[in-house]
């Protein structure tokens, strides 16, 4: 048992080759090969609500529900509703690519063919916010307008014709700042100053006290961060934040050599010598900036950390939760880390963790699978949809005239 980190002595021009290899291979690489995304999706969820992996820019959270009130001040009925949504978000997409900011504009190469609509993939974060209102499906709620236009001509009127409640039923938020006058024909994803607080007050409202929440209503301006753990307002967050923040940052650095193994051990069996040495030179690198948090990580109170990922609603398995103890215990307990490339019970246990996942698709053990392998496979480190909450955070405070560079 290993009490202490090695040190690995690489080359600055094999540490170049290495950090370029990953960088090139890992910058929007999300997948999941090793079954950690209820983990990681548990808290990206506790630091930034209502984000996903495949979410642009911030203004699509107004674009979406504006082309949806368009449709219901026109009583477009049921039958039609989907459709007309799809070209009204169809016809948006050369509208942003012709504007002056137009970079996330989604559909920008599929265009007409494009399957996963704006609505879609902003459809639950428009109800974390509390900006959608409605409780449904897209499905359900395109088949439930005409239901909804009943509704509102039945509400109980006084004499003077206003609703009796006050207010009529709505399926969006009433503060939502009304679409320009241009929109939909001229128009880029550059958020206006009334949008701009909008939406930084509907993440204060509906997320308070969560990174995203900090972030909308102190952040400075700041260079760009890989990370959020090293931000440079990190000892202003939160006292809650600060204790998730550092148990998601143990799990990301101590997690990512597994995913650097898996690809080792990929490039070794379709014998790519190249890759094997980039991947071997990684796994050093891996090891040495470890080294450089050993205090913190052999402290690290594991028993806590499973507390908050369970608390964050994560749909955690025992399988899961048995091949990240199994790491952890070799990474920090049973083995020096700057033996993992060679361990045989590491590469056992990601072999094993493949085959749980995929069983007879496993690269590991399947040819066929294994020609499809690219040369990288989720080699990212685990952000927790920190990039996509920069470009978010960027645009609010940049809409609200606080510019942040580098976002």
């Amino acid at each position: 048992m290993a009490s202490t980190f090695t040190w690995l002595d690489y080359s600055e021009e094999q540490r170049r080759k290495a950090l370029e290899f990953l960088a090139d291979n890992s910058e929007h690489d999300t997948r999941d090969e090793l079954g950690l995304g209820t983990v990681r999706d548990g808290f990206a969820d506790l630091f930034f609500p209502g984000t996903s992996t495949i979410q642009t820019r911030a203004r699509y959270f107004l674009f979406v529900p504006w082309i949806y009130l368009d449709l219901e001040r026109r009583r477009i009925d049921s039958s039609h509703f989907a459709t007309k949504a799809r070209q009204a978000e169809v016809g948006l997409i050369p509208v942003l690519a012709a504007s002056e900011d137009n970079t996330g504009t989604v559909g920008v190469v599929a265009r007409d063919r494009l399957q996963r609509l704006p609505s879609a993939i902003y459809w639950q974060g428009l109800e974390r916010w509390g900006i959608r209102l409605v409780r449904a499906s897209q499905d359900s709620y395109h088949r439930s307008v005409d239901a909804y236009y009943r509704s509102i001509d039945h509400s109980p009127r006084n004499d003077d014709k206003e609703p009796v409640s006050g207010h009529l039923p709505q399926n969006w938020h009433a503060g939502l700042p009304a679409a320009p006058p241009e929109f939909p024909r001229h128009v880029s994803l550059r958020l206006l100053q009334p949008e701009a607080a909008y939406l930084r007050e509907r993440i204060l409202t509906r997320a308070p006290g969560s990174l995203l929440a900090f972030l909308v209503d102190r952040s400075l301006p700041t260079v760009d961060a890989p990370f959020f753990w090293i931000h440079p307002q990190r000892d202003q967050f939160p006292d809650r934040t600060t204790e998730q923040v550092e148990h998601a940052r143990n799990f990301s650095e101590a997690m990512h050599g597994s995913a650097l193994l898996y690809n080792l051990m990929l490039a070794e069996l379709v014998d790519k010598g190249d890759l094997v040495a980039s991947y071997r030179t990684a796994l050093g690198l891996w090891s040495e900036s470890l080294r450089g948090r050993e205090s913190e990580l052999l402290r690290w109170q594991r028993k806590r950390f499973w507390e908050i990922v369970l608390a964050a609603g994560a749909r955690l398995t025992t399988p899961t939760r048995a091949f990240v103890d199994g790491w952890l215990d070799l990474v920090l307990k049973d083995e020096r880390p700057a033996g993992i490339a060679n361990s045989p019970h590491a590469r056992d246990l990601v072999l094993r963790r493949e085959r749980q996942l995929k069983r007879g698709q496993a690269r590991l053990d399947n040819q066929r699978a294994r020609e499809r392998w690219t040369g990288a496979a989720g080699t990212a480190q685990l952000d927790y949809r920190w990039r996509i909450a920069q470009r978010i955070v960027s645009d609010i405070l940049a809409g609200m005239g606080r510019e942040v560079p580098g976002c």
